[in-house]
């Protein structure tokens, strides 16, 4: 059952929130990697994000205890009625370097989709459909590529997830504050090795290469 839910957008941090909660012990964490690789989550996920079906969540987080990244952030007020219990940490990072990092990973994969096309059902196709419907298209309307407009959305999601859930009931919390901030909210000792920094825009450039099936190009 899920403890915890990240409702920071992808490239705030959410690979290193994920490796964090798992030492702190609120492991397994689900996150974005978990559907790019499993042709399963692929299928459930395009069913729930591009079909509108309405899931089991207890069973789409079987086995989980926090959910990170991707689908979660997006869809974090549904996934925490399921789980009423589960506390909230909203991941952010300064709006510009968000963008960036944004723009020079995840944005690449959408555009190289776009310009050619994977071919139909593939894996690469699915989860094409999936980040469009729920990202691109979807929270931000078709216009990523507009600076302003998407800087405009992020500040917009993160102010919607307080003002949702509750300032008294979420941590906004930048990766770089380290254990401190994270531990104090979860009710966690502080880890005596350094807060692990995953998943930088190289490493994140490789893994949607793999994932697109195609040579380097470039969530988390």
């Amino acid at each position: 059952m899920l403890k915890l839910i990240n409702a920071g957008l992808g490239r705030t941090g959410t690979t290193s929130l994920k490796v964090a909660l798992d030492r702190l012990g609120l492991g397994p964490s689900f996150h974005m990697f978990d559907i790019v690789g499993d042709a399963k989550r692929l299928e459930q996920w395009e069913k729930i994000v591009c079909d509108g079906q309405r899931p089991d969540w207890a069973a789409v987080f079987d086995g989980y205890r926090s959910a990170v990244d991707g689908p979660c952030a997006v869809h974090y007020r549904r996934i925490s009625e399921a789980f009423p219990e589960a506390r909230v940490i909203l991941t952010v990072r300064d709006a510009e370097s968000w963008y960036r990092s944004t723009h020079d990973t995840l944005y690449q994969f959408a555009l190289r989709s776009m310009q050619n096309p994977p071919e139909p059902g593939s894996p690469q196709a699915r989860l094409f459909r999936i980040t469009s419907t729920m990202v691109w298209d979807g929270l931000f309307g078709g216009r990523f590529s507009d600076k302003d407009h998407a800087i405009e959305v992020y500040h917009r999601h993160n102010e919607e997830v307080v003002r949702a859930m509750g300032a008294d009931n979420v941590l906004v919390y930048d990766v770089e504050q380290g254990w401190e901030p994270l531990c104090a909210f979860l009710g966690a000792d502080v880890p005596r090795e350094e807060f692990p920094h995953a998943n930088d825009s190289a490493s994140m450039r490789r893994r949607i290469a793999r994932a697109a099936g195609a040579g380097p190009v470039s969530t988390g």
